[in-house]
């Protein structure tokens, strides 16, 4: 961790500032507890930080100590998240989302957002109807529904073009209802239908703009940072147990998760650079990729620690057992069968081509390949 901070002192500070609440009075470290009032103590600290953390894709950063080595600036960003979920989910959750409105807007061209905290709420399903600068009808799962100041809602207009709205929360005609959540995972996230009635609201960016920004796919791979902070603080969990009391069959699950999580970890550093070596490129592709493997990841992570751990951490430690309920509902953002779907029509659509390319250039090259796309 201290290699790690001190190639991002930005997540040293945010640290420090957030571990110096959680701890006061000595909280046993291994047993903290992650209250409502300390949720938005914690949230409070991170929003004072926002104008701070880079936007993905923002290109690189040098270091002081060595200016031929740079940082990426994206994975600041990934692995502020990862450590915000290592505390509690709720929080990343929140926070994530005010990160990805932030950068919504600044690349559909809004660089001075509104003070307060934010949120993008992209659920479709529910009708709104938007006619002379006012907003009615339904918006569902809208986490932080109470606490937010300004949303950025998605909506469809009558010709079917995807459009944004951006609304100030705290005005007239908006009533929200929470008694759909009843979720145990995520529990605590305020997750709420909200009712709107000739609210006061404004577009944002041209219509499809929100979708056909390459920044789409940038944010969906800041919530797959936040999974796989929650999956390595469990798995750490099981490093702790196996250093207490060492055991066979504790180091053969260790080595087990290690190994895929080491795999991981280098591919979020390898897409980070990517983003911002190529900031025009959406990346689909590769990050739907990412996001399925590390939904996959986190499930083994939460199955083979409570192998190895048994009852005892999900029963008696609140920290543990509330971050595996969370993280078990957190990683149904995925899309399951249909990420996969996409992943496969999009390799096969890269390796045509490829093939193409390779036929144009080296007839006989392309023969020996055969335009295969994993190939080293």
């Amino acid at each position: 961790m201290l290699a790690l901070e001190a190639k991002n002192p930005l997540l040293s500070d945010i640290k420090s500032a957030i571990e110096n609440i959680i701890f006061t009075g000595n909280q046993d470290s291994s047993r903290w507890l992650i209250t409502d009032k300390l949720r938005h103590e914690i949230l409070k600290i991170l929003i004072s930080y926002s104008d701070k953390i880079p936007h993905p894709a923002s290109g690189t950063e040098g270091n002081k100590e060595n200016k031929s080595r740079t940082n990426s600036r994206t994975l600041i960003r990934w692995q502020i998240l990862a450590y915000v979920a290592s505390i509690d989910l709720t929080i990343a959750k929140w926070f994530e989302s005010h990160l990805d409105a932030l950068s919504i807007l600044h690349e559909l061209g809004c660089e001075k957002a509104a003070q307060g905290l934010w949120a993008i709420w992209a659920a479709e399903g529910h009708p709104l109807s938007y006619q002379q600068g006012k907003v009615s009808g339904t918006k569902a799962w809208c986490s932080g529904a109470n606490i937010v100041d300004h949303g950025l809602m998605t909506y469809r207009d009558k010709d079917g073009q995807a459009q944004l709205l951006m609304v100030d929360m705290h005005q007239n005609g908006i009533k929200i209802d929470n008694s759909a959540w009843q979720a145990v995972g995520m529990q605590a996230t305020d997750t709420a239908t909200i009712h709107l009635d000739q609210v006061v609201a404004s577009n944002v960016g041209a219509a499809n703009a929100y979708l056909e920004r390459v920044g789409f796919w940038h944010g969906a791979a800041g919530v797959a940072a936040c999974w796989y902070g929650a999956a390595t603080c469990l798995a750490s969990y099981l490093i702790s147990a196996y250093q207490q009391k060492p055991s066979d069959y504790k180091a053969m699950y260790l080595g087990r998760i290690g190994t895929a999580l080491a795999v991981t970890q280098q591919y979020f550093h390898h897409l980070a650079e990517l983003i911002d070596t190529e900031p025009t490129q959406n990346h689909e592709l590769a990050i739907r990729q990412l996001r399925s493997n590390v939904e996959q990841i986190a499930r083994e992570v939460i199955e083979v620690v409570g192998q190895a751990l048994g009852a005892a951490p999900f029963c008696n430690n609140p920290h543990f057992a509330r971050l595996s309920a969370d993280l078990s509902v957190f990683i149904r953002q995925s899309h399951g069968a249909f990420d996969l779907q996409k992943i496969g029509e999009l390799s096969s659509m890269l390796a045509s081509e490829c093939a193409s390319k390779l036929a144009s250039d080296d007839t006989s090259y392309f023969i020996n390949r055969q335009g295969n796309i994993w190939q080293l």
